[in-house]
Order: structure tokens, then sequence, then C-alpha cells
């Protein structure tokens, strides 16, 4: 299994696309499954059409359904981290794509974003671990 480690600063964008990178790890690899993984508590991965608006919707719904001003149990850091801890049971933390031909077989208006609201911890890791098939 091959694997690579993204480093990403989230502090200006809270969706950031990542599908760019994915695409070039995935390059001159054969067909088999892409894992993406985000070791982290606070954030997660997602396939969204993105320039379209469909961005800014996924922060609005976010917060709509996790709003940061509720009384949260989980209280410690900046406001509405309680929220933050609940997102990826929302927005998974991991997903798997196929891979053919070196190309991740994602549909014409998908694109892999990680999403992360915790403003406390800007800095992400994202782990791409590519299994040949």
């Amino acid at each position: 299994m091959e694997s690579l480690d993204l480093h990403i600063d989230t502090s200006q964008r809270r969706i950031v696309d990542l599908t760019d990178q994915v695409r070039g790890f995935c390059r001159d690899r054969g067909g088999g499954l892409l894992s993406v993984f985000v070791p982290h508590a606070t954030a997660g991965v997602a396939l969204i059409e993105t320039g379209s608006g469909s961005d800014q919707d996924l922060e609005d719904l976010i917060a709509r359904l996790l709003p940061r001003d509720l009384p949260y149990k989980h209280r410690h850091g900046a406001l509405g981290h309680g929220a933050d801890h609940l997102l990826p049971a929302i927005i998974s933390p991991s997903i798997t794509i196929p891979v053919q031909s070196g190309n991740p077989t994602l549909g014409q208006w998908q694109s892999l974003v990680l999403v992360d609201f915790n403003a406390d911890n800007p800095r992400r890791r994202v782990r791409l671990s590519f299994l040949a098939g």
C-alpha cells in the first residue's frame, strides 16, 4: 500500500478542494482503491460539486444542523467547539474512491473536499492510501 500525507491549512477556507492533489497522487498508479482519511476528531471529507455555490450551501447547512451557540457538553476551545466534535458524525472522516488507469472515478461534477470548521486547529493532515487492485 502506498500512502501520502497532505498538510492542509484551513485558516482561510473551511471547505478545501483536494481533487487536484488526489488526481496527482493517483496518476501512474493503475487501478485499485484510494482511501482518503482525516485523522482528526473535528474534520471530515465529502464529495460535492464545487465552484457553483455548493461550497457555501454546505457551510450554511452545517450551520443549521450544528449551531455554534448551543450549550454543548463539550465546551473547551472556541465558541461552538462542541459542534466541531459532532461534524464527523455527519461528514465522515474517510471515503474510498475506485481508481481506474490512474484516475479516481469521480463523477463529472464531483470534487473531493476537506470540511473543517474548527478554528482552534487550522493545520490538518489528510492521509491518501492507494491499494492496487
